[in-house]
């Protein structure tokens, strides 16, 4: 079972932009995507929205999210979306292994 789960930031004036790029920048992108059972880790801008940037984020399973909102990242990321004052919207899927 893997475990996808789409977070759009909303900001305003390009903050979530910004957000996205110092993510990528500070290299906690790539500490995320070397995570044991990181699947995809990639932010992407909708065409009719400029102010909101969609993550998608998916995991090999839910022990492996589940040892990812323990680490310090976390807080890092907590901290860049205060930082750039975004609002967040999740949805989750969970997909069955065949």
């Amino acid at each position: 079972m893997s475990l996808t789960i789409n977070i759009y930031y909303t900001g305003k004036n390009g903050s979530a932009r910004a957000f996205a790029k110092e993510m990528v920048e500070s290299g906690l992108v790539e500490r995320i995507r070397n995570e044991e059972g990181n699947l995809k880790y990639e932010y992407f801008f909708p065409m009719d929205d400029e102010e909101t940037v969609l993550l998608i984020d998916r995991w090999k399973n839910e022990d492996a999210i589940e040892k990812h909102h323990k680490t310090e990242m976390m807080s890092e990321i907590a901290k860049l979306r205060d930082k750039y004052n975004l609002h967040m919207r999740v949805e989750q899927f969970v997909f069955k292994d065949k």
